[in-house]
């Protein structure tokens, strides 16, 4: 009975041991052991306000993107709150791969044309490839085509000439929280004293709290190093609202800073948020799939 009793427990030994092989080749085949998955949607834009999110175009897709910021809060009634004036951009970003985009844009401050390209040298996963954080390199340039202010005076037009170097490092925690930190050197051809350095270092950092489905709170500091620019100078502040409705995001926010891209609300913000120099501003991102 006993030798009957260790055959069969024998049997079922080896019986429980195949089944579990068939089922390592079965998960095997269906490729379980090797899948990643990215994390995605840690900023419902390619932008925090002004500083460029985590977040990239898909490939073949173009973003369309129309920013703009009226004047100071503290113009009062008589220039209704900053909205007798305004200062726009107007460009597109497109996704050359998963993890590549370009994109550029021409401000109305001071004229101004940009170009930019970004990757992403690490995305944040879990499974198979575990990376905690998301990593991208953006680089960008811009030239003003304003007139000079004294035209006597040798321009070059390598004076109006301006470079961006950011490294875009974040996680998105949660589904409703994300963080970066974004170092930053900013170089100017042309500076106007000499108290002031052509290469800038900064320090941004931008989050990002979800408050529902289709609707987040978003908020930016730009910190410049000391020593770099002129008196009058004050860092970026930038709060505001994502609102997603379907095809396009809706960015709704309130900044001391006038221009939109990285030269200007870097190293060019004037406003400060104790006296009402904010600005109520808004950016419009349609997405199109031209792939």
């Amino acid at each position: 009975m006993n030798t009957y009793k260790s055959i069969a427990l024998s049997l079922m030994i080896m019986l429980s041991l195949h089944a579990s092989g068939q089922e390592d080749d079965l998960l095997s085949l269906l490729g379980e052991e090797e899948t990643v998955n990215y994390t995605t949607a840690s900023f419902k834009a390619t932008r925090v306000i002004n500083l460029h999110s985590l977040e990239n175009m898909s490939a073949g897709e173009l973003d369309i993107r129309i920013s703009h910021r009226f004047g100071f809060l503290n113009g009062g009634v008589y220039e209704l709150f900053g909205l007798d004036e305004s200062t726009i951009r107007l460009g597109a970003d497109y996704g050359i791969t998963d993890r590549l985009m370009i994109g550029g844009g021409r401000s109305s401050y001071e004229k101004t044309y940009d170009g930019f390209v970004k990757f992403k040298l690490l995305r944040q996963s879990t499974g198979a490839k575990n990376t905690p954080l998301t990593v991208a390199f953006m680089a960008s340039a811009a030239v003003k085509t304003i007139k000079p202010s004294d035209p006597d005076r040798e321009n070059y037009f390598s004076n109006n000439l301006f470079y961006t170097f950011q490294l875009i490092m974040g996680r998105k925690f949660s589904d409703a929280f994300s963080l970066e930190l974004v170092p930053t050197l900013v170089h100017r051809n042309l500076v106007e004293t000499s108290a002031e350095e052509n290469d800038v270092l900064a320090l941004g950092a931008g989050g990002r709290i979800k408050l529902s489905k289709r609707v987040s709170l978003n908020a930016e500091y730009i910190y410049v190093f000391p020593n770099q620019l002129a008196e009058g100078f004050h860092n970026s502040l930038s709060l505001g609202f994502d609102i997603e409705t379907g095809g396009h995001v809706f960015q709704l926010h309130f900044s001391n800073s006038t221009s939109m891209i990285e030269k200007g609300f870097i190293t060019e913000t004037v406003g400060e948020w104790g006296k009402g120099e904010i600005h109520l501003g808004f950016n419009i991102s349609r997405v199109f799939n031209v792939k």
